[in-house]
């Protein structure tokens, strides 16, 4: 396990204002593409073209830069027509993205499967939800939902429009759920989750203007899963969000089915680049036996060099240690 990714009390002292927990690992319904996605663009060596492209769209982990924390960028705004919810109640959630003469955009380019990514979290990062909204012809996007805990949540669209030449966009805008709330910690660092019966292990670590690979492995009943299979275009689908302002990272995996090289299991590659210090929830998505499950992860990212410092002094003392045994 990379030293990077510590198990630390670090992540128990950061208290969200609003929500109740979840749970780590928490199921979403089945889903299934409409169709099978268009292979995606692999990742691009750091500072080619194709890197530099989706650093300029601000919605690639790869890059290190971070969206969702607006409402408006590059000329398109989140109209978030259902700004509020009640907790435990099913509800339809309305939006649209519209551009800066106000119209409903209604031209998309199918990124992983879907012309739009729509992510509902919650303020102290319990919840999770990666919904799948249908779009009418006026540009208006619905999609039911039903959130367990009142609070302050977030919801981000990640798409591209549809226009030749256009960079990808995450928008954010907040949402709230009424009912009775209570402070929730974020969950504790932990290199294992649990969700349906599978458990699911993270080897990597996030640092801070490097990319860096992350893993996730799948096993069940303490055997590797070997078939998952794919979803939105990939083996598993990886969301990363910073606590606090819930910087949003989407981060694309390393390889896709059917590339001949790709293998459907146990372990999920991903590379992302933190664009900051701190504390992390990561949200992975998989399928396997037709059914989607999220596993969550709270990480620690330290300030860049501390973690190359530590590992530097590790190595002095054992170096050290062997001399004094000749």
């Amino acid at each position: 396990m990379n030293t990077g990714l510590r198990i630390t009390a670090f992540a128990a002292a950061i208290v969200a204002t609003f929500g109740t927990a979840y749970g780590v690992g928490a199921s979403i319904d089945p889903v299934v593409a409409e169709k099978p996605p268009a292979a995606h663009d692999k990742h691009a060596e750091a500072g080619g073209e194709e890197a530099g492209e989706k650093a300029e769209g601000g919605h690639d982990g790869a890059s290190g830069a971070a969206g969702g924390l607006q409402i408006s960028e590059g000329g398109y705004t989140l109209a978030l027509d259902t700004p509020r919810v009640a907790a435990g109640k099913p509800a339809t959630l309305r939006f649209s993205v519209k551009d800066d003469s106000g119209r409903s955009l209604t031209s998309y380019a199918r990124e992983h499967g879907k012309e739009l990514h729509f992510i509902v979290a919650s303020r102290d990062l319990t919840v999770y939800r990666h919904l799948h909204p249908t779009r009418a012809a006026d540009g208006t996007w619905s999609v039911a939902a039903k959130l367990p805990a009142a609070g302050g949540y977030r919801a981000f669209a990640d798409f591209k429009p549809g226009e030749k030449g256009a960079k990808g966009i995450t928008l954010g805008a907040d949402l709230a759920v009424s009912g009775k709330s209570e402070p929730a910690a974020l969950p504790p660092v932990r290199a294992t989750a649990e969700v349906d019966g599978y458990q699911v292990t993270l080897d990597g670590a996030l640092t801070p203007g490097k990319a860096r690979e992350l893993t996730l492995s799948v096993s069940r009943d303490g055997k590797p899963v070997t078939d998952l299979q794919p979803y939105l275009g990939a083996y598993g689908h990886l969301v990363a969000l910073r606590a606090g302002d819930l910087a949003y990272l989407h981060v694309h995996p390393n390889g896709e089915p059917d590339d001949g090289v790709t293998e459907p299991g146990p372990g999920v590659s991903f590379t992302a680049t933190a664009p900051s210090p701190g504390a992390y929830r990561l949200f992975l998505d998989f399928q396997h036996e037709g059914k989607v499950r999220t596993a969550a992860f709270t990480v620690d990212v330290p300030a860049a060099g501390a973690g190359e410092s530590e590992e530097a002094e590790e190595s002095t003392e054992s170096e050290e240690s062997g001399s004094h045994g000749h």
